[in-house]
C-alpha cells in the first residue's frame, strides 16, 4: 500500500499543481479546449485545490500502510480514480473531446483503480488475520 499511496501522491500533487498554476493549459492537454471564462478558471482551481489536498494526505499517509485510516483514504482514492477515468472516457466518447493527455489519464486512473483493489483486498485480509489473533 505505500507504493501506491506514493505513486498517488505524486501523481495528484502534479496534476494539482498545474490545475492551481496553469489551469487553462492543463484542461486543454486533457480535454482539447482551453478555458478562458473566469468561473470556469477558478473551478479548475479549486480542483486543483483538492487534487494538492489530496496528494499530501496519500503523502503524509505513506507511512502508515496497516491502518484503518489508510485503508480509508485507498478507498476514497479507488472511487476517485474510477471516477475520473469514466469521466474523461465519457467526455471523449459522448462529447468528442479529446486532447494529447485524455486517453493516457484513463489509462492511468484505470490502472491506479485495479492497484487499489488490490491493496483492498490484501489489506481486508490483514485485518482479518489481526482481528482473529485479537
Amino acid at each position: 500500500m505505500k507504493s501506491l499511496q506514493i505513486a498517488s501522491a505524486l501523481i495528484e500533487l502534479g496534476a494539482g499543481l498545474a490545475l492551481l498554476s496553469y489551469p487553462s493549459v492543463a484542461v486543454a492537454l486533457l480535454v482539447g479546449a482551453r478555458l478562458e471564462e473566469p468561473a470556469a478558471l477558478t473551478v479548475a482551481r479549486v480542483c486543483g485545490a483538492a487534487l494538492l489536498a489530496l496528494g499530501i494526505a496519500c503523502w503524509l499517509a505513506r507511512a502508515d500502510a496497516q491502518s484503518r485510516a489508510a485503508t480509508g483514504l485507498v478507498a476514497a482514492m479507488l472511487v476517485y480514480d474510477l471516477l475520473v477515468a469514466a469521466l474523461l472516457a465519457f467526455a471523449a466518447l459522448r462529447n468528442g473531446l479529446s486532447g494529447v493527455a485524455l486517453w493516457p489519464a484513463v489509462v492511468l486512473h484505470s490502472l491506479m483503480s485495479v492497484w487499489c483493489v488490490a491493496c483492498l483486498r490484501h489489506s481486508s485480509t490483514n485485518l482479518s488475520l489481526l482481528n482473529s489473533k485479537s
